[in-house]
């Protein structure tokens, strides 16, 4: 089957790099970028000192910046790992404004990794964060993390990483849907890929957005570390392997609007850093117009 290279980026610029002023080397895996009211940017995300090493990941790094390309100042952690709360890592933090502040949604880990927690904190200014106080907002696994929220019609919908079965399988994009950002419903699946097993796989960093008609999914990595592929519906919770609408060379991949312009992020283990590309989407959209 033909691939169908209609989503593309541009050059890849380094942004922000954790490691300038400290002693040694860091990385920034999963993160996420946002703009607060009045219009400063912010970046968390995954952080360590290199080498990698994931199960002793226990803060979120936090950067701001007056615009996007910088330049970014290092902030304090924005949360660092509660084990009273049952965390024993901090993964993949997810950040959206709603209801006048700010969810953090995030993967705290847990013993059982059939059973981990997908977690919220809410903020008012971006700075001081506050666990919800009912605990994990749903458990899952194998390893389930990576959460990215968005709204679809009157509702909301948690897409995130997990495998076909809590104890392995096919490795899927799952789906949960609310309407108050607290509530979730059972799990569905978006996308099932025909790759099985547990822990990491290629169904990591969903990322869904609606462009022009369609519904894109990227994931990754695939088919290396530095790499997300792009996929197409009209439906965002049904995607198919046929359906591929490009290949970029990112890591853990995060799309930011600003304005009218997308941008898509790059980040990881040994990348040095995060950094971002511009991004196109074919217009108008034409899924029947891809090769099949």
């Amino acid at each position: 089957m033909a691939m169908c290279e209609v989503v593309r980026a541009g050059a890849f610029a380094l942004i922000y790099d954790p490691g300038v002023g400290e002693p040694e080397a860091w990385y920034i895996n999963d993160h996420t970028i946002v703009q607060d009211a009045e219009g400063k940017w912010h970046l968390f995300g995954i952080t360590h000192p290199e080498p990698a090493n994931p199960f002793e990941e226990v803060e979120f790094a936090h950067a701001t910046a007056d615009q996007l390309l910088g330049p970014w100042t290092k902030q304090p952690p924005a949360l660092e790992v509660d084990p009273d709360y049952g965390e024993t890592h901090l993964w993949a933090p997810h950040v959206i404004a709603a209801n006048g502040q700010y969810y953090m949604f995030y993967a705290g880990g847990g013993d059982d990794r059939t059973a981990v927690e997908i977690n919220l904190a809410t903020s008012t200014d971006l700075f001081t964060w506050e666990r919800a106080s009912s605990g994990p907002l749903f458990r899952d696994g194998y390893d389930a993390r990576d959460p990215m929220v968005t709204r679809v019609g009157d509702q909301w919908v948690m897409y995130y990483c997990a495998t076909s079965d809590p104890t392995g399988g096919n490795h899927v994009v799952a789906y949960r849907t609310s309407t108050d950002l607290l509530q979730w419903s059972d799990r569905n699946i978006a996308y099932t890929d025909p790759t099985t097993g547990t822990e990491a796989g290629n169904t990591e960093s969903p990322f869904v957005v609606q462009q022009d008609g369609c519904w894109y999914l990227f994931i990754g990595p695939r088919p290396d570390y530095v790499g997300t592929d792009v996929f197409f519906s009209d439906n965002p919770f049904s995607f198919d392997i046929g359906n591929t609408a490009g290949h970029i060379r990112s890591h853990a991949a995060e799309l930011v609007q600003d304005g009218t312009s997308w941008w898509i992020s790059s980040a990881g283990w040994g990348q040095g850093g995060v950094y971002l590309a511009p991004l196109t989407f074919p217009s108008p959209c034409d899924p029947k117009a891809v090769p099949q």
